[in-house]
């Protein structure tokens, strides 16, 4: 591997020698723009990919070089792991960084990036192929003593499943092996539902990842959705970048998360550190992931998966912590050492991401493409926004409804709660529909002003 420049770390007085000159960025959207901006920053040039929809996209402006990659379609563009290989070849780039979704947490592209000598941001094939594999997952947590949600192993048939259902007590979910997002998982209440659940979750699972495997678990219920961030370098070390709360959802699909999360008290934390620092190190874990618990209000908390890639709500540990964490994954990537240890991270205030998408709530949330006609993003101190949108820009309609992240940060809780309401009434984003005004409505929910809240806190508004 070529290593073409002298790079300085923020945490080191001396400089790092080793560090790519060239990174393509094979994503689109906001996500493409925050990683420009990182590789801007650290003197490293950035190659974009597009489709045919994006020519006219931010990120493609952004980055020192483009290459169109197919067709509006994500699968003959953004999935398409040939064409991305050759923009790298030709353009030169050493490392590949995949962002979030897309091929993320694909281990064949990371097995034909190393074959192209090409690094790929992120853990390695076998990693991915283990972690991502739900039912491999659960079970390498289980021999490394994490808690683990009770439940089965791959089923073979709907008999099965309800074989295992009453042994298990309803309710009980069926989960995809494959995937995340929320698809191929279901909810069974009772024995008549789990044949049209099996055969729907399976399907849905089979459409979207290639493989309609599925297993089963227990319905746990109150429960939060609490996940911590790993850092995780080449030379063994792991650490912890504490938790965020992301319970507040919509079909599975996170809308906000905060940092830290208002529930999780000081002795809880030591106990979720050190059972993900343990489960990274099972795994033999490199470069950022992220490890997802469900906590009871009893204070237990259990292992649901690993997501094996930069999260969209990365911010908000970053603006706690003061850590960059696109940065990092970029210098581990290129074989530099962690500077920091798990004393010297330091959760400071709270902080906050609201989710702005293209949709409208009030028409059961139909997605919304179009034109943007007047746009303004909010500001002031401690307020960062992350999009990739623009004066005029015309919204496609074939990829992810989410337009932009708009991110609090404050010394308190109910500090950052009032400065999310503030940014989302200065937000101005005419000529499409959009949630912010549903998001706050969220925010001045009893349950979420007490940090009170779960899962179903949107099934009961």
């Amino acid at each position: 591997m070529h290593f073409g420049r002298i790079e300085f770390c923020d945490c080191l007085r001396t400089p790092i020698t080793m560090m790519f000159s060239k990174i393509l960025i094979a994503n689109r959207g906001e996500i493409a723009v925050r990683i420009i901006r990182a590789c801007k920053e650290m003197g490293i040039a950035s190659v974009a990919v597009f489709s045919e929809a994006d020519r006219d996209a931010l990120h493609v402006a952004m980055a020192d070089e483009s290459f169109c990659i197919g067709p509006a379609t994500s699968i003959d563009s953004y999935l398409n792991m040939s064409a991305i290989i050759t923009a790298a070849v030709t353009s030169g780039a050493q490392a590949i960084h995949p962002g979030y979704g897309f091929l993320s947490e694909n281990a064949k592209f990371a097995q034909i990036c190393e074959k192209c000598n090409i690094t790929f941001i992120g853990p390695s094939a076998k990693i991915l192929d283990t972690m991502g594999d739900k039912d491999s997952a659960r079970r390498t947590m289980k021999g490394a003593k994490v808690p683990v949600i009770p439940g089965t192993d791959i089923l073979s048939s709907v008999k099965e499943a309800k074989k295992e259902a009453t042994v298990m007590g309803y309710p009980v979910l069926l989960k995809a092996r494959s995937g995340g997002g929320g698809k191929g998982i279901r909810l069974v209440e009772k024995e008549s539902e789990i044949e049209h659940a099996y055969k729907m979750a399976s399907s849905e699972a089979k459409s979207n990842f290639g493989d309609g495997a599925l297993y089963m678990e227990k319905f746990l219920y109150p429960v939060k959705h609490i996940e911590t961030q790993i850092l995780a370098d080449k030379f063994g070390t792991a650490l912890c970048l504490g938790e965020r709360d992301c319970s507040v959802q919509r079909r599975n699909q996170k809308l906000i998360e905060e940092s830290p999360s208002p529930v999780v008290t000081d002795e809880m934390r030591k106990k979720l550190i050190a059972a993900s620092v343990k489960a990274a190190k099972a795994c033999g874990y490199t470069n950022a992931g992220t490890i997802e618990f469900l906590l009871t209000d009893d204070g237990k908390f259990y292992f649901m998966e690993m997501n094996t890639r930069l999260q969209v709500e990365h911010g908000v540990t970053e603006m706690v912590t003061g850590i960059d964490i696109v940065k990092w994954q970029i210098r581990i990537a290129a074989g530099q050492r962690l500077t920091y240890t798990q004393n010297d991270v330091k959760l400071v205030g709270c902080a906050i991401e609201c989710r702005i998408n293209a949709e409208n709530p009030k028409e059961n949330f139909r997605p919304c493409a179009g034109r943007v006609n007047m746009l303004h993003f909010p500001a002031g101190p401690w307020v960062r926004t992350d999009s990739a949108l623009y004066q005029d820009y015309i919204i496609p309609p074939f990829y992810d409804s989410m337009v932009a992240k708009i991110l609090v940060h404050a010394k308190t809780r109910e500090e950052s709660i009032r400065k999310m309401r503030a940014a989302l009434c200065e937000l101005i984003l005419e000529g499409i529909d959009h949630n912010s005004e549903f998001l706050g409505e969220i925010l001045s929910l009893r349950e979420f002003e007490k940090g009170t809240y779960h899962v179903d806190l949107l099934n009961k508004k």
